[in-house]
């Protein structure tokens, strides 16, 4: 099942070379709890107030809940598409903030569950709206299923996030040895989430990094952490991002450096739009 998924998502990638200037980061973890599907909506929105155009994928098929944090409640979903009753386009939900996302499908554990030919057509749908984006979001579930190796798998990059938790951490090097195992060479991130300092990030950090060096001879690269911040569990009960809702707490401030890393660019030119061209100029090669 997880070859089956692999190989329809890896098509799905191989045509977006050609057709597509999306960026594809699939963002998933090793448990759940740890504020991955938090971390995925606020990080799109750093990324659209940069001047990109996001689209976010709700992947966690079973458990779908990135709907709920923007406060959305989605009349089609991915599953809609699924049974031809709606095209991909058609479902696309525009928040206010700018950020685009597609509601995913419950009912379906994974990619590798739909027929031969609704795959096809659903990688067809894709590859037709990827050339509208900067950057494709996929937020997967947790664990080391075949849902999140399968999405790991097509993506240009993977983020893992973790807490920490000594738990959390486990887990984070556990799906990190299974992208490993199944996509050798794919560029891999890490975001620590819920810090209460950023020496207790870099460490948890460098744990990560040092253990994955030795024992999987893989490379994992720190993209930042996310400090402790009451403001996010309060925009979760609001139903609001934090980051449209508290752009000047500690949470927000962080995620703009983990942006700015992303779009390589200063931290202090964040909010402009001098890397689009750059961007561009590295994507077509010129």
């Amino acid at each position: 099942m997880v070859a089956d998924q692999a190989t329809g998502l890896r098509e799905m990638a191989e045509k977006n070379k050609v057709t597509s200037r999306a960026r594809v980061l699939t963002i998933t973890s090793g448990k759940g709890g740890v504020g991955k599907s938090s971390l995925s909506v606020n990080l799109g929105l750093a990324l659209v107030k940069a001047g990109k155009k996001v689209l976010l994928f709700d992947a966690d098929l079973g458990m779908a809940n990135v709907n709920v944090l923007l406060g959305i409640i989605p009349k089609f979903n991915l599953y809609h598409v699924i049974k031809g009753h709606k095209t991909l386009r058609e479902i696309i939900i525009s928040t206010p903030d700018g950020l685009d996302m597609i509601a995913g499908a419950s009912g379906y554990s994974s990619l590798a569950d739909l027929p031969e030919e609704a795959r096809h057509s659903l990688i067809e749908s894709f590859d037709e709206i990827s050339p509208e984006y900067d950057f494709m979001i996929i937020d997967t579930g947790a664990g080391v299923g075949a849902n999140v190796v399968g999405f790991a798998s097509p993506a240009d990059e993977v983020i893992v996030v973790t807490t920490p938790e000594p738990t959390a951490i486990t887990d984070a090097y556990g799906v990190i040895k299974s992208i490993v195992m199944s996509s050798p060479g794919k560029p891999l991130r890490l975001i620590v989430n819920r810090t209460t300092s950023s020496l207790e990030g870099k460490k948890v950090a460098e744990r990560v990094i040092n253990i994955t060096r030795q024992f999987l001879s893989a490379e994992v690269e720190s993209i930042g952490f996310i400090y402790e911040d009451e403001n996010v569990p309060r925009s979760v009960r609001k139903q609001q991002p934090y980051y449209s809702l508290y752009p000047k707490s500690k949470a927000s401030s962080c995620l703009n450096a983990v942006s700015a890393r992303l779009l390589n660019i200063p931290e202090d030119s964040f909010q402009t739009n001098e890397s689009i061209g750059h961007f561009f100029r590295r994507l077509l090669g010129a």
